[in-house]
């Protein structure tokens, strides 16, 4: 159509020239007057009058009699309707406005003459296309059509539009259809989204297609007509390929759309989603979309942006949309979760997926768990990092505003997660929504859910909260000040903080009060005065938890206003001197309120000289706790006449003598401990229990004043100590003494050893770190006499933990536990005129407590305790019944008080013998109490590097590892406490370490004992090789450098070589498994750290010929290598180790398990793991490596011979030590199956064995007799049971993919591990202990449940593999019945041991009885099974032919095939236990 092609429509005022054959104007003129007339004559022959005045509308009559009318004249004629059709065409060609009458409508709500006519299907094709035809003529009426404001009776394109509406049919809907697209695409844009519009009201179903490829191609060419497209896509009737395709569609344009129109394009994607496609809108939105508001999160941080990027609303319509999407329509929800559980990279993630996450969680519901979850996997394996919170929060104030809510409750939920990376996410999202929301509403919503996570209870909740209000207080604190009473909800939880906490909780008040002015006298601050307030109440109460608070409290504020950066800060002056009085005054009401008080004032020496070490206080606090702890010597130091006492005094019948005097005749002065520790000192008289603690408060001050060093009190390391003399030591002095006499004894030796131990802690800081006007010579000479300090330490301990055991006693608590001690200290104070008395009450309370823990322990020690036989008399003990065995057992124990004076008389007439003394055995007696004594620091171990006898001739190595013994089981210790995170909050055990010198996170203790690593090698080297020399003992080496070190002679006391040699290794071995086990290690910053110890523990042979299998090979410098160097060492040492102790080889192999364990997760904890494993130098093929050399490792052991150490025991009391090695040997190996059918093979012959050379040669197992029998039968079913749950899981994993291979050897293994159960089932035919019989019932059921996940997977698989299916659970029949029997004989013979274990087992065996008969009904078309009675037989196979004990099993069915046939012979038949009735649901697969 020639219209079609022009650019512009042709002014209608103009008259275009005629072409120059055209017909004469008066020729046309005349045809088209008749055909007018024509027309005027049909129409009024059908009721309609055409020529009116142009200003009116044709009338009509009713539309329908009218449309039928001219249908049938119409019909008459053939030749009418073209004669109409051209007349209509004149008149509309005669002028526009005769155009507008056919159009209007003659009244309201009434059609026009063009409708009317367009109801005749003989004029309807003719009169659309003469209406498309004038459509063109009429793009530019009025200047900008209905946009502009041109009504629509005088818009004439719109009305030709609007005819086209609610036709009752179109007769050429294609041809129709075709043209108006042709006229679409060269329409107006305003006229173009009207017929866009007007198309679901145009077309009918019939022409959705060719409608939707036009509106594809017009999108192509105009994007600006999106927003109607896509109205038009929802409006339409669409199938489900046409429904694809206007998807398909939209999507291609969310890359082009315009952003303001973005939220149409989504609304229609989210209403467009089915479960078909949801999946792939959901990941076209998150390639596609971008935020127009996303700025730069640096330059929002520095404020540049502040607000601007939400000026434009278009990411605000955005989120609506997603919003509503989301809500109303869950499988988006899903699709999102799913698509993002599939994106590992942190690249992959983008802005949307954070927005995508919070508004699932803002919407509620089920999905808002399942948003926390992802969310939190996310953040911990690192794919989404704080980057794109910071795009979605910086910057976006407004838009984030109205989710303000959503991402605080997303914060609260990471904060309360126990993992430390969520918690650190949740840290920086508070931080980052407090700096960027500056309203008062948002800022107390926030403070607010800080402080309820403060109160929680949970320790690493507690912990992470106050880190980040710190941090808020530390860098806001004048932003803070308004809604610092919304932070004065956290003094409501005070009491439930531990001291950590609670130094925490002072430094946020005290940051506050020092924003808003600390300066009470100038009217201060209301932060300022209540905090003041609270302290000074809590340090004034008499109540200890309160005490506690208030001295924590009082340093805090000294610390925070005399700091001396604060000070210098500070521009006013005038300020500093009133902060450093009021920190003064406060100092000094704390020490007042707690002078006499023992505990409270302990707390406070250790709390002041931990703070004057971690901070630099103004020099007028240094001035007056230097004057203050000036007084030292005069209470506790006393004067010495050339190296001796002036005079000798006994105090209470004891006699007192020098001991350990290093500095010989030289010394002025002694430690006055025997006469102030006397059982009746006066009221005047100081109190020992402080003397640590102010000890080291005065070295403290000592070497702050003096740039570190320590030479003005230098005299005290070597100074002797007044202590009992040791001829009351002696064995039957010891027995003759009265009970106050020992308790004066065992003061003094306890106070001695706490000052050795403080000496120790202080003066190791010359010898830990460098101090400048400290000599290299007058380092080394500190180093000798702190060795023989501990020489003295060694033997005290030793002596007091005999004196201990010999007379239990509670000793004096020397440094404050707070909520972890377990005595009743925290509410009573030790007064110093009752402190030689102890309390009948609080000892009688640890005797229970510790009671209780030896029972507990004793239930755990043993787990085949629990199954040994009850006995009458275990019956009567239960019920109260007094018995003359148990009276006479209690009558014979002695006290367990033995503190007052009538028990203490009577006992002191009972002589002991102490016996001999092994000063390097464990004291186990002074480790109960252990929590009570002083702490070493970590800078005393650096002593591990010093040696004594350098220039000696003896061996060092003999002579010394007795001191490092000690210093090994101090770090062990340490290493054991050092994650306080798995430590409760409010913890009721002893604690290991103090809470004032331990404040050392694990970063900076690791940074301090990294140095040690090649010292513990060398320890080991050298206990190693004595173990290697076997010779008898060191007494002599010990007694020459005890007697240097000015031990007394003390007969009874020894030091055993072997002794020596076994306690460093396990200390050692213990230390490394503590280390390889500390997380921190492991990570990215610390692995030159664990590289640093791997090599320490590199074997001192080449390894390399070992390691050939690798390809290629590995590199030296790699971590893979020094793992295999480790291991290699630790196997190296299991030999000469292996003959001399059986648990000291045990030890090194846990160890070496502990290494692989580390390989382990150093590998597997990875969101990154190819990167993370080339940054690191380590692949996974060490692992299968290491795990078959720790195999043959725990193989060597259980083979090897009994050492000489366990011939008298054998192996009754090594029970947990088999298990474990038995664990790592089957975990370890290459083919479990296999080997579990090996042992069990081997078990079932162990009874039969007599001799222990018929055992060694019969199952090569000397472990295996029949005292760990019990162990061995245990732990296979234990790991037989898991070997199959993993089987069958991998089976599950394997039957989405199927290979015939994989599955064939997957029920290959499930086969051997079902030839296993029943071999020890079968077992109990042989072993008549009930125990044994105990196990199989409770093993056996659970092994049943396990194997009841795997029938669908044999139901699968039952045509292929239909013979090895049947043949195990023929097997599994034998195992069953031989349950049964034993089940039966129980209830007969009422075992109670093992009744309380059927149930459960009956259970088991009726679901694995019905899943047998399912499997076979649906699988097999032959009848191979049925059920019947069973005839009543015992163990072996015989008939019982008297139920004189009772019915047992009346009503059990069984499948059976001959019932003549012996249980154990029967291979031919599928038969099962029925037993009874139970409502438990079968167990689902994995």
């Amino acid at each position: 159509m020639v219209f079609l092609q022009r650019s512009r429509p042709a002014n209608p005022r103009k008259r275009p020239p005629p072409p120059p054959d055209a017909e004469p104007p008066g020729a046309a003129g005349a045809e088209s007057s008749a055909a007018v007339d024509a027309a005027v004559a049909l129409l009024a022959d059908a009721g309609c009058t055409l020529l009116v005045p142009p200003h009116q509308a044709p009338p009509l009559p009713s539309p329908h009699a009218f449309a039928a009318c001219l249908g049938r004249a119409l019909s008459a004629d053939p030749s009418a309707a073209p004669r109409l059709l051209a007349g209509v065409a004149a008149f509309a060609a005669a002028s526009p406005a005769r155009l507008r009458q056919l159009l209007l409508p003659a009244a309201p709500h009434a059609p026009s003459l063009a409708r009317a006519l367009l109801s005749v299907p003989a004029l309807q094709p003719g009169l659309l296309a003469l209406l498309l035809e004038k459509l063109p003529e009429h793009f530019d009426d009025g200047g900008g059509g209905a946009l502009d404001g041109l009504p629509l009776q005088d818009d004439v394109g719109r009305l030709i539009v609007s005819q086209f509406r609610w036709l009752d049919f179109l007769a050429d809907a294609d041809a129709f259809v075709e043209k108006l697209v042709e006229v679409l695409s060269v329409a107006p844009p305003r006229l173009k989204k009207e017929i866009i519009g007007s198309l679901p009201e145009i077309v009918g179903d019939q022409s959705h297609a060719a409608v939707v490829v036009a509106l594809e191609k017009l999108l192509q060419e105009d994007s600006e007509v999106v927003v109607a497209v896509l109205d038009v896509l929802s409006d339409l009737n669409l199938n489900e390929e046409l429904q694809e395709q206007a998807v398909t569609v939209a999507i291609s344009c969310i890359r082009t759309i315009a952003p303001d129109q973005m939220p149409h394009l989504l609304r229609f994607l989210l209403l467009s989603a089915t479960p078909a496609n949801a999946g792939r809108i959901i990941l076209q939105i998150r390639e596609q979309l971008r935020f127009v508001g996303v700025v730069d999160p640096w330059a929002a941080r520095s404020k540049k942006l502040k607000g601007k990027a939400s000026a434009n609303s278009t990411d605000g319509a955005i989120l609506d949309t997603l919003r509503s999407g989301l809500r109303f329509k869950n499988m988006l929800c899903e699709a999102f979760l799913k698509e993002l559980k599939t994106v590992d990279h942190p690249k992959d993630h983008k802005v949307i997926d954070v927005w995508l996450i919070m508004l699932i969680y803002a919407n509620g519901g089920a999905r808002q768990k399942s948003a926390e979850k992802i969310l939190k996997s996310k953040i911990l394996r690192g794919c989404i990092r704080e980057t794109l919170f910071d795009q979605c929060i910086r910057g976006n104030t407004e838009l984030v505003k109205e989710h303000f809510m959503s991402f605080l409750s997303v914060s609260d939920y990471l904060l309360a997660c126990k993992e430390e990376k969520a918690r650190e996410f949740a840290s920086y999202l508070f931080t980052a929504l407090f700096e960027e929301f500056t309203d008062t509403y948002s800022r107390q919503e926030l403070v607010g859910s800080l402080v309820a996570h403060i109160g929680s209870g949970v320790s690493y909740e507690v912990l992470s909260s106050l880190d980040i209000m710190i941090s808020l207080t530390s860098n806001n604190s004048e932003e803070l000040i308004p809604i610092s009473s919304h932070i004065t909800g956290i003094l409501d939880y005070l009491e439930s903080f531990h001291e950590d906490n609670l130094r925490k909780v002072y430094d946020i008040f005290c940051q506050l009060a020092l924003a808003a002015g600390f300066n009470t006298g100038s009217g201060g601050s209301s932060v300022a005065n209540e905090l003041l307030m609270v302290v000074r109440k809590q340090v004034s109460n008499p109540d200890m938890k309160y005490r506690r608070m208030g001295i924590i409290g009082a340093l805090r504020i000294v610390s925070t206003i005399a700091h001396v950066d604060v000070n210098a800060s500070m521009n006013c002056s005038s300020y500093q001197q009133p902060n450093c009085e009021e920190a003064l005054e406060l100092l000094k009401m704390s020490v007042n309120s707690c002078k006499f008080v023992t505990l409270p004032l302990i707390f406070l020496y250790d709390e002041l000289a931990a703070l004057l070490e971690s901070k630099v206080l103004h020099s007028a606090i240094l001035e007056w706790v230097g004057d203050y702890v000036a007084e030292f010597d005069t209470p506790f130091l006393a004067d010495l006449n050339n190296g001796k006492l002036s005079e000798k005094h006994q105090y209470d019948g004891i006699e007192g003598e020098l001991w350990m005097n290093l500095d010989g005749d030289v010394s002025p002065i002694c430690v006055n401990i025997m006469p102030i520790a006397s059982t009746m000192p006066q009221k005047s008289q100081p109190c020992l229990q402080i003397l640590p603690s102010q000890f080291s408060l005065l070295t403290t001050i000592e070497r702050l004043v003096n740039e570190g060093s320590l030479g003005g009190i230098n005299a005290l390391l070597g100074c002797p100590l007044h202590l009992p003399s040791t001829k009351h030591l002696d064995g039957a002095k010891w027995g003759n003494l009265s009970g106050l006499q020992k308790k004066a004894v065992c003061h003094s030796l306890y106070y001695a050893i706490n000052w050795i131990r403080e000496l120790l802690n202080a003066f190791s800081t010359q010898v830990a770190s460098r101090v400048d006007n400290f000599s290299q010579k007058a380092r080394d000479e500190t180093a000798v006499k702190l060795l023989k300090r501990l020489r003295n330490l060694i033997l005290l301990e030793g002596l007091l933990n005999a004196f201990l055991k010999n007379y239990p006693l509670s000793l004096p608590e020397l440094r404050y536990l707070g909520d972890c001690s377990g005595s009743t200290s925290t509410t009573k104070f030790n007064l110093p005129k009752k402190m030689g008395e102890e309390s009948m009450d609080g000892t009688s309370s640890n005797k229970r407590q510790k009671g209780c823990k030896d029972k507990a322990a004793s239930e755990k020690r043993n787990p085949d305790d629990k199954l040994n036989q009850p006995t009458i008399l275990g019956a009567f003990k239960r019920a109260g019944v007094t018995v003359s065995q148990t009276t006479n057992k209690a009558s014979s124990q002695p006290s367990s008080s033995g503190m007052m004076s009538k028990d203490i008389e009577q006992e002191a007439n009972d002589p002991g013998e102490l016996g001999l003394v092994d000063l390097m055995t464990a004291p186990v007696q002074l480790d109960m109490q252990r929590f009570k004594f002083r702490t070493l620091h970590t800078r005393c171990l650096s002593l591990l590097n010093y040696s004594e006898c350098q220039d000696s001739s003896c061996s060092s190595l003999e002579t010394e590892l007795p001191i490092y013994l000690y210093l090994l089981r101090d770090l062990h210790n340490k290493l054991g406490n050092l994650n306080p995170a798995t430590k409760p909050f409010l913890s009721t055990s002893h604690p290991k370490c103090s809470h004032v010198h331990c404040h050392d996170n694990t970063q900076e203790f690791l940074d301090k004992i990294q140095p040690l690593f090649s010292v513990l090698r060398k320890h080991l080297d050298g206990a190693v090789s004595m173990i290697r020399d076997e010779s008898e003992s060191c007494t002599d080496n010990w007694s020459s450098h005890s007697s240097s070190a000015s031990n007394p002679d003390i007969p009874y006391v020894v030091v055993s070589k072997s002794s020596i040699a076994t306690a460093v290794c396990k200390e050692i071995l213990g230390c490394y498994r503590k280390l390889v086990a500390i997380p921190d290690l492991l990570n990215q910053p610390n692995m030159s750290g664990l590289k640093q110890l791997l090599q320490t523990l590199q074997p001192t042979e080449n390894f390399d010929d070992i390691l050939s299998e690798f390809q290629p090979s590995l590199a030296p410098s790699n971590v893979d290598y020094l793992y295999c160097g480790a291991c290699k060492m630790f196997e190296d040492i299991m030999d000469p180790v292996c003959s001399f102790s059986y648990l000291l080889s045990s030890d090194v192999l846990i160890t070496m398990q502990s290494i692989v364990n580390s390989v382990v997760v150093l590998l597997d904890d990875s969101g990154e793991s190819n990167q993370k494993k080339i940054q690191i130098g380590c692949s996974k093929a060490i692992i299968p490596f290491l795990r078959k050399r720790l195999g043959q490792s725990a193989h060597k052991l259980l083979t090897a011979d009994q050492p000489s150490e366990h011939a008298e025991n054998g192996w009754q009391s090594k029970g947990d030590l088999i298990q474990k090695i038995l664990q790592i040997y089957l975990r370890n190996s290459e083919s479990t199956s296999d080997l579990l059918c090996e042992l069990c093979k081997a078990l079932t012959q162990a009874p039969s064995l007599k001799t222990k050379g018929t055992q060694e040669a019969s199952n090569g197992f000397p472990t295996l007799c029949s005292s760990t029998i019990p162990t061995w039968y245990r732990v296979l079913h234990e790991e037989n049971t898991g070997t199959l749950n993993k089987k069958i899981k991998q089976a599950l994993k394997t039957r989405a993919l199927p290979e015939r291979g994989s599955i064939d050897t997957i029920l290959e293994e499930i086969q051997k591990s079902v030839e296993a159960f029943v071999y020890l089932i079968q077992m109990c035919k042989t072993h008549e202990k009930v125990s044994i019989h105990a196990m199989a019932v409770k093993h056996g059921g659970k092994y049943i449940d396990t194997f009841l996940k795997a029938f669908n997977l044999l139901e699968t698989q039952f045509k292929e593999h239909n013979a090895i299916i049947l043949k195990m659970l023929k097997e599994l029949q034998k195992a069953t019945r031989t349950i049964q029997t034993i089940c039966s004989e129980a209830k007969g013979y009422k075992r109670t041991m093992i009744t309380s274990k059927v149930p459960p087992a009956k259970r088991s065996l009726e679901k694995f009885l019905f899943q047998v008969k399912a499997l076979l009904h649906n699988c097999s078309t032959e009848k191979k099974f049925w059920m019947g009675n069973l005839k009543h037989k015992d163990m072996h196979g015989h008939v019982v032919s008297s139920q004189v004990y009772g019915s047992v099993d009346d009503e059990d069915e069984q499948m059976e095939t001959d019932s003549d046939t012996p249980a154990d012979e029967n291979d031919n038949t599928m038969d099962e236990d029925a037993a009874e009735g139970s409502n438990d649901v079968p167990m689902e697969e994995e």
